[in-house]
């Protein structure tokens, strides 16, 4: 059954929210902190539709951006997406939508919900690793390979398992019923 224009936009909107929430869990190890945005987001990519993903992502980036203190400790403003961990927060919204729209390609009914959920979780996290290394990398004046050291390499163990945890939250919420499989 397909959804309406309504559910569909408060699916976004609670992901926005859940998304702010977490970037107020913060563990300050560099340059770039530890946050649970990256299981928010990856549960949205598992669970939305590629519309909503993006949705929620391009709402979260204009709450910040107009003041609310929703990126990672309470951070807000154009400033925030400017500085050097901007290109990981714009991430989110691309990084998602891409996830979703690689689940929805991979997925087959036949098929195991994994077989799909894998492949867009890599995706997710290329995508979101990819625009915050470049964008770390530009804004800080640092090598591809200093950024690389910095900004994402003290992270993969970390967001692997936070992807694993979305894993186990995207099937709970399919068997539930909550949203579809």
């Amino acid at each position: 059954m397909p959804r309406s224009r309504t559910t569909s936009l408060l699916r976004a909107a609670l992901v926005a929210a859940l998304l702010g929430a977490s970037a107020l869990v913060v563990l300050p190890i560099g340059p770039v902190p530890v946050t649970l945005q990256v299981l928010v987001v990856a549960v949205a990519a598992l669970v939305l539709s590629p519309a909503e993903a993006l949705g929620a992502g391009v709402l979260y980036l204009a709450l910040g951006t107009i003041g609310l203190p929703v990126f990672a400790g309470g951070g807000a403003g154009p400033g925030v997406l400017l500085g050097p961990t901007g290109g990981f927060i714009a991430g989110f919204a691309l990084g998602a939508a891409a996830g979703a729209a690689v689940r929805r390609l991979v997925a087959r009914p036949a098929r195991s919900p994994l077989v799909a959920d894998v492949p867009a979780l890599v995706i997710l996290l290329l995508v979101v690793y990819g625009s915050g290394w470049a964008w770390f990398a530009l804004t800080t004046g640092r090598s591809a390979a200093d950024a690389f050291a910095l900004a994402v390499a003290p992270f993969v163990l970390v967001d692997a398992a936070k992807a694993a945890v979305a894993l186990g939250i995207a099937r709970a919420l399919r068997g539930a019923g909550v949203v579809p499989a």
